[in-house]
């Protein structure tokens, strides 16, 4: 009988949860990233399949999420960046990277399921290991001059984190 008061119970608890909300991403072209023109090396495709852009030549203030589809950490960093991008866009660009793939769909699907809405570059055959090196999730805030003013490696905490690493570094008040 107590088993079954305890079974009874766990599905109840289960009954009563609610599915999270699904937010609907887009694979959006990247002719909004902004471009210094000073370098030409390590150029990724977008995403979307159209044109994209020399990494090492995005205009800042930017922030570059370097992601892959398969990266469980990544996934967790997506909705803080969702909610970042959604608060500061034209104060600072924000542009993902997706890394190590085996198909450039599979990084389609990850942005149509998981909200994203901003910019992805597609690098196919690991070109911008070079610049960026190994592992994911990493962040980069690049300053208005294009230089690397901070390298986040590892999983972006929360919003908040965000928020003062793109003030201390960028100085961009949010």
């Amino acid at each position: 009988m107590k088993k079954l008061a305890i079974a009874v119970s766990l599905l109840m608890l289960v009954g009563c949860s609610a599915p999270a909300e699904k937010i609907a991403g887009q694979v959006v072209a990247c002719s909004d990233i902004k471009s210094l023109g000073n370098e030409t090396s390590i150029v990724l495709g977008c995403l979307d399949g159209g044109e994209g852009s020399a990494i090492k030549s995005i205009k800042g203030p930017a922030i570059i999420n370097v992601w892959g589809s398969w990266c469980g950490p990544c996934k967790e960093e997506i909705p803080i960046l969702r909610s970042f991008y959604s608060k500061t866009q034209g104060k600072v660009v924000l542009v993902g990277i997706d890394v190590e793939e085996a198909s450039i769909e599979n990084g389609r699907s990850f942005v149509r399921t998981n909200g994203i809405t901003w910019p992805n570059l597609f690098d196919a055959d690991g070109r911008s290991r070079a610049y960026f090196g190994m592992g994911v999730p990493v962040t980069w805030f690049i300053s208005a001059d294009g230089s690397v003013a901070y390298k986040h490696v590892g999983v972006l905490k929360s919003e908040i984190e965000l928020i003062t690493l793109t003030s201390k570094y960028l100085k961009v008040k949010l």
